[in-house]
């Protein structure tokens, strides 16, 4: 099984998401992680998927995506050529003898404390899934009352790429 992190460009069209989405449930393709949102050019929206699956399987999921109508352009991103990003929010037991604990935690992953109360903090943190995730493991001895993780978005790295000349002709 491979991870595939997929990037498309979509027409900025009211059931696009849903259009791409029943197509990979119609598949039996599982979605890991999924983020939408509008680009540099309003009628384009930016679609980040994240899947794992055979080399075979992702091939014909770029193949089936590509021939939707409202699709511009669809690419493998290169996690060493991308950036790639998520935000975690976690809300977790604080009391006045854990308080100082987790707050050097969030000053060494640089989280930012958002909220605090009499009994709990939440914190924002925004970087690399690995980072999310070593966050989450220092954080386990707490007791994590709710938390929510946005999904990866990710961009490649440089200048001009083919895929952005392709969508400008």
């Amino acid at each position: 099984m491979k991870k595939e992190v997929l990037s498309l460009l979509v027409d900025n069209n009211s059931g696009v998401l849903t259009r791409i989405t029943s197509l990979f449930g119609r598949r039996g393709f599982n979605i890991d992680s999924l983020t939408v949102s509008t680009t540099d050019d309003p009628k384009t929206s930016r679609i980040t998927i994240v899947v794992h699956d055979d080399e075979t399987v992702l091939e014909q999921i770029k193949k089936q995506t590509q021939r939707l109508e409202e699709t511009q352009a669809i690419f493998s991103l290169d996690s060493a050529q991308s950036l790639l990003r998520e935000l975690l929010l976690v809300k977790v037991e604080a009391d006045e003898a854990s308080r100082s604990a987790i707050r050097e935690i969030s000053d060494i992953y640089h989280a930012k404390i958002i909220d605090l109360s009499h009994g709990s903090m939440v914190m924002e943190l925004t970087g690399e899934p690995e980072k999310i995730d070593g966050f989450l493991d220092v954080l386990s001895p707490y007791a994590i009352i709710e938390m929510c993780r946005t999904g990866i978005t990710a961009m490649e790295r440089g200048g001009l790429h083919d895929h952005k000349k392709q969508t400008a002709q």
